[in-house]
């Protein structure tokens, strides 16, 4: 009883320090939100998905100071011509944003869109929520309920660039939440960036619906600012013959959990999720990732590599489940670490749970460290030591990077893993 208390009274405390918004389309939607972390109550290290990671600084009343990283490097993603939309600290910043206007979609923010009627009256929350079974996820539901701004995104069509959403952190005790939206209309077809440490504290959630044909495509870089902590969402539904590709890349960050929800509810749907982390140090990070196949023909990839030293720590928690009608499905789940010294850890759950008999299912997971005779390979042939490490440790990558489709976005990722690379053996 003093453990349920204990966590009762951490939940009670974090919403305490919190303001509920209220009118408008998505009352309804918070309020349903609220009552649902209330019920659940925050996560704790005992619950079953956080045994690996501890969840405390995730949900203490107030963020954990976090230094501002004083970093020289140019932005990423910014030489591509992109629509850029820019938030400090989870406050969108119109003068560092672009116009919003684009050819084959329509782009509102959640703070401004209050009106009692929006096309996002009917998504906000509603994957999330669905989200919750079987698996209980109460930092989404807390940003539901509480999340002040982020972007509501229709997608018409195909716009003729990819829309950029940059987070900046300013303040070393910055709490951000922010809730994004993203609908896709039958055969339409966008990519979204993100990049940036965001806050100290980061929370946010991102909500996908994929229509008949319609293709998202996403990448995301995870800010260099070694103290910051963030705990993301991702909740998508696929719908027919529709596909969705998302790709992470993490370096640094001393706490990034990271989850991917999705719902393959279409024949012929295809999802999939990558990610390449790498860590030095004090530095945790956990992907976790539940696909559920509920249609006939779907394929699904979850490919997540790791390379982990100093004491870092990475952690994976996939799960493929087929229900009963899911014929024909193609589900393949690979998660991968190379650990650089002795005293890093990977902890690995993969999962698969299957209801249907006419499936190709496969799941692996390794963990190691550099190929002695790669190495001595490149080394009698001239490499130093150093840079022949960096080139087996990107050939390690290689096969999550790869899940890039767009050109230019794999060569941007490879130019920033090399560069942390070559910055952490200096």
């Amino acid at each position: 009883m003093g453990d349920v208390a204990e966590n009762l009274s951490l939940t009670d405390a974090r919403l305490a320090e919190m303001s509920l918004p209220t009118g408008g389309w998505s009352e309804a939607a918070r309020s349903d939100a609220l009552s649902r972390v209330r019920q659940m109550d925050l996560p704790e290290r005992r619950d079953e998905y956080w045994k690996y990671t501890r969840p405390d600084t995730l949900t203490q009343p107030g963020a954990v100071p976090a230094a501002l990283f004083n970093n020289d490097e140019a932005p990423i993603f910014g030489e591509m011509d992109r629509l850029n939309i820019v938030f400090v600290d989870g406050v969108f910043d119109a003068e560092a944003s672009d116009d919003l206007s684009l050819e084959g979609i329509r782009i509102d923010r959640l703070a401004e869109a209050s009106a009692d009627i929006h096309w996002a009256r009917d998504l906000y929350g509603a994957l999330e929520a669905k989200g919750q079974d079987p698996v209980q996820r109460p930092l989404a539901a807390l940003n539901t309920a509480f999340a002040t701004d982020g972007v509501l995104i229709h997608v018409t069509g195909k716009p003729s660039k990819p829309i950029n959403l940059t987070y900046h952190h300013r303040s070393e005790t910055s709490d951000a939440i922010l809730h994004h939206v993203i609908k896709l209309d039958a055969g339409a077809e966008v990519t979204v960036l993100e990049n940036g440490p965001a806050a100290a504290r980061f929370n946010k959630c991102m909500e996908v619906d994929v229509a008949h044909d319609a293709t998202f495509h996403h990448v995301r870089a995870q800010g260099r600012d070694h103290e910051r902590r963030a705990a993301t969402h991702i909740f998508a539904r696929l719908g027919t013959e529709s596909v969705f590709k998302s790709f992470t890349l993490t370096a640094n960050g001393v706490l990034t959990r990271n989850e991917c929800v999705i719902e393959l509810t279409g024949d012929d749907a295809v999802a999939h999720v990558a990610g390449a982390c790498v860590g030095d140090g004090d530095f945790h990070h956990d992907d976790t990732v539940f696909i559920t196949h509920d249609a006939v023909g779907c394929e699904s990839r979850q490919v997540f590599k790791k390379v982990l030293r100093n004491g870092a720590t990475g952690v994976f928690q996939g799960k493929i489940l087929v229900k009963k009608d899911a014929q024909k499905t193609d589900g393949y789940q690979i998660s991968q670490s190379l650990l650089l010294d002795e005293d890093s850890q990977f902890l690995a759950k993969p999962e698969l749970e299957i209801y249907a008999d006419d499936v190709a299912c496969s799941h692996g997971s390794t963990s190691g460290a550099i190929d002695e005779d790669a190495l001595f390979y490149l080394r009698s042939r001239g490499v130093p030591e150093g840079p022949a490490t960096d080139l087996l440790t990107l050939a390690f990558l290689a096969e999550a990077v790869e899940e890039i489709e767009n050109e230019d976005l794999r060569e941007e990722i490879n130019a920033r893993l090399s560069a942390w690379l070559e910055r952490h053996r200096s």
